[in-house]
């Protein structure tokens, strides 16, 4: 299986056939509520990880995207965050979020990023 734009096709054609047409987005963050208490009653269920990602899909093929736009905007916010800058993982908490930097517009170098080809 490949995770592509027919993939992708073929899920959110699954997803309004099987739960209905429109945005839904208070049930889809619902849902996600649910499935984040899950994680954290588990959190080395691959399962439950896996569901967040698809119901991250979910509300956005419910948004109106298409498979190409769900793709690209997952790309895009790949290359904006490895172009941000992030501190030192060794300096933060383990158990908090790590922020990226916001006092400044600069980024990092994107060939450091990995994000040039």
């Amino acid at each position: 299986m490949v995770l592509d734009e027919d993939w992708l096709a073929a899920f959110a054609t699954w997803n309004l056939a099987t739960f209905g047409p429109g945005k839904r987005t208070a049930g889809t963050i619902d849902h996600i509520k649910k499935e984040l208490r899950e994680i954290e009653a588990d959190p080395d269920d691959a399962k439950e990880w896996v569901d967040i990602v698809l119901l991250g899909l979910n509300g956005l093929v419910r948004q109106g995207r298409s498979p190409a736009e769900v793709i690209g905007a997952i790309r895009g916010k790949d290359t904006e965050n490895r172009t941000r800058r992030w501190p030192d993982w060794r300096t933060t908490d383990p158990n908090l979020a790590i922020e990226h930097d916001r006092s400044s517009a600069m980024i990092c170098d994107p060939d450091m990023a990995g994000v040039r080809p």
